[in-house]
């Protein structure tokens, strides 16, 4: 199998080589362009369509191609990391041993086999003992403390009134099916998905040891609990609201609304003890208060049983992982399973993945990229202010503000300075299943030893190998880890057209997360307030709206369309981020320049970059999931969309009336 994802790396890479010129340095050259295409037609076919005419998805991937689908090659690298160290007499202690120990556990099938269900028995047993509601709570809490969430969602994190302090944190939960709608769409697509994960919790029931006829109804008898909650849950694009899912309250007063719940115990077992709590929503706690007294005890332990198994059951034996397998390809349209080396390599950057990341910076990651990054940041900053202050819709004051905001940035790149501690998790060969309990246990403990402490700045969310980059609006800061700097996102051997396209483009869509629907109503200090004045907001609100109407109307798999208010946030810093990246390239010599390479302009190489960094080609089943679910457009949209609203553009391919992409002028969107 590692030769299907190298390969799939090299096709990747296939349309931008490197060449050395005469004076024998390496650059970057540009091929794989479809010219039988018109650009004004399909600039993501014109830029990609050979390459994805001609692209296989492996069978266990469910896509191929850059961003999140870059990973798949990437965990080839650490795939050879942890071979390496699990094989290595590694001193007692090390990183390496930990790591190395770890990996080994995962990939002794045999033990885990012979195990079966073993490790889970006590758990279930446990469950069995409930007697009575509030010790039903007591083990749901317990079992949040060992990261089996449940029916109650926990965790501590910055106050969006007080972005300096972490707080007591609860959030929607209860529900095995991606997102609420799930259980009241009634298409093919979606019955498929539900009979399909009924069938995987009667397997479940079935494999520890309940006869097929009573692991049907506990089945069912699981997704009706699960429907009720879901009733409950705000909707995806609700869940968008910032100040709808901010509701600081006191738990007297919380006890007092839900008597069935007994807050005060519930934090206390959790290690909580706090005076005031925020409910994301509140909608679904008034739900459960209501259904632990509907709902019969009897029902509760089915329900917890199967969401035990469901989240353990890649811990257990191949019958529990095959089982999880066939409902997750009905989900996502994956043909096989990935390797069981790919799959620890997944599980050790979750449960230990600064451990991991050390031994990645240490063999894959140049300084020079961390150098060079800093200074295409400070380039982006400066072109997103000058596009601040050329706004004609935002008045003086509010651009003070926003300028403010953008000044008070922070950026963090390649890794952080300082590495988690993994002491607390205790790894052996030949207990996979404890080793992973004690990473979620340590994970519970790092996170609830947050609260009520200042934020600690220097924390990264994701681990530096992974292909991602993100913006954390209540640090006010934007975080691109080692993985994504590479290409066809970085190239220390390319030309600044095809880094601005590529990187820059990142870069200036990450600083705009900070300025979209939800980004913008935080301050500089990382607080939802009001900070803009009334009227601007409101132009603001009526550009975010055209950004919601044209992605409406972008079709996928024949007649779904992308939800644009889901999206939208993800398509404001698209199309800012294109804007804001060009500025800053027209900053450098080459931008100022009109000599051509490869037979393209300056101008075309940036944009062309664009379409090659969202070169992605996926699966029907994966795509109709992430059109569902998730916040960002489809990866031809990702092109398309804000290329057909940037003047420059159309300058670049001679876009013309009569094109598909083509807007008219006065119908372009500008946001930033």
């Amino acid at each position: 199998m590692k030769q299907i994802y190298l390969l799939a790396f090299i096709l990747l890479a296939a349309g931008a080589c490197r060449q050395k010129s005469e004076s024998g340095e390496s650059r970057v050259v540009i091929s794989g362009i479809d010219s039988t295409k018109k650009p004004g037609d399909d600039f993501f076919i014109y830029a990609n369509g050979i390459w994805y005419d001609t692209i296989r998805i492996p069978d266990s991937q469910t896509g191929v191609g850059s961003y999140s689908f870059l990973n798949y090659p990437q965990r080839t690298r650490l795939q050879g990391i942890l071979d390496s160290i699990s094989a290595a007499s590694n001193v007692a202690g090390s990183v390496e041993q930990k790591v190395g120990d770890f990996y080994a556990s995962g990939m002794d099938t045999a033990t885990i086999n012979k195990r079966g269900h073993q490790p889970l028995q006590p758990l279930l047993s446990r469950i069995d003992a409930i007697s009575d509601v509030p010790s039903l709570l007591k083990l749901v809490a317990e079992e949040q403390k060992a990261g089996n969430g449940s029916i109650v969602g926990f965790y501590v994190g910055p106050d969006d009134k007080q972005s300096t302090v972490n707080i007591a944190q609860f959030y929607q939960t209860g529900i095995g099916l991606p997102e609420r709608d799930y259980y009241f769409k009634s298409d093919s697509t979606t019955t498929g998905i539900q009979k399909a994960y009924l069938a995987y919790l009667t397997r479940l029931f079935e494999l520890s040891g309940t006869a097929a006829e009573v692991a049907r109804k506990n089945a069912a008898l699981t997704y009706e609990i699960e429907k009720q909650f879901a009733s409950a849950h705000r909707t995806n694009v609700a869940l968008r609201d910032v100040k709808a899912n901010y509701n600081k309250l006191a738990v007297a007063a919380l006890s007092k609304k839900h008597p069935n719940l007994n807050w005060a115990g519930l934090l206390n077992v959790l290690g909580a003890k706090v005076d005031s709590v925020n409910v994301g929503q509140p909608g679904y706690y008034d739900k459960l208060n209501t259904m632990l007294k509907s709902v019969p005890l009897a029902d509760w332990k089915i329900y917890l049983k199967a969401h035990a198994l469901s989240n353990y059951a890649d811990f257990l034996s191949q019958p529990f992982v095959d089982a999880s397998f066939d409902y997750t390809k009905i989900l996502t349209g994956q043909a096989v399973k990935q390797t069981r080396a790919e799959e620890m390599t997944q599980a050790i950057d979750q449960s230990l993945g600064d451990a991991l990341a050390q031994l990645y910076v240490k063999k894959y990651f140049p300084e020079s990229a961390k150098k060079r990054m800093a200074v295409l940041v400070e380039n982006l900053k400066k072109a997103f202010e000058a596009r601040i202050d050329r706004l004609d819709w935002m008045s003086d004051s509010t651009k003070a503000k926003a300028k403010d905001k953008l000044h008070a940035f922070s950026q963090k790149i390649g890794y952080p300075d300082k590495w988690r501690d993994y002491t607390q998790v205790t790894v052996k060969r030949g207990t996979y299943f404890e080793n992973r309990l004690s990473a979620d246990k340590n994970e519970y403990l790092y996170n609830l030893n947050k609260l009520g402490k200042p934020v600690d700045r220097t924390e990264w969310h994701t681990t530096p190998p992974t292909v991602t980059a993100y913006n954390n609006p209540p640090l006010n800061e934007i975080v691109f880890p080692a993985g994504i700097l590479q290409p066809p996102y970085f190239d220390v051997n390319a030309d600044d057209a095809l880094n601005y396209g590529g990187i820059g483009m990142v870069i200036g869509h990450e600083i705009t997360h900070s300025f979209d629907d939800q980004g913008a109503q935080y301050d500089k200090a990382g607080n939802v307030t009001d900070w803009w004045t009334k009227a601007d907001y409101a132009k603001f609100k009526a550009r975010t709206q055209q950004v919601i109407d044209q992605y409406n109307a972008f079709t996928v798999l024949d007649s779904m369309h992308i939800k644009g208010a889901l999206t939208v946030g993800e398509n404001t810093a698209d199309i800012a981020g294109v804007a804001i990246a060009y500025d800053a390239f027209k900053l450098t010599e080459q931008g100022k320049d009109t000599t051509r390479l490869d037979g393209f302009t300056p101008d075309q190489r940036f944009f062309i970059s664009i379409a090659r960094i969202w070169r992605v080609k996926t699966r029907d089943a994966y795509m109709s999931m992430y059109v569902n679910t998730n916040p960002h457009s489809p990866a031809k949209w990702r092109v398309n969309g804000p290329l057909m609203n940037f003047t420059p553009f159309y300058k670049a391919f001679n876009l013309q009336p009569g094109d598909k992409m083509y807007k008219p002028e006065k119908d372009r969107i500008t946001v930033w």
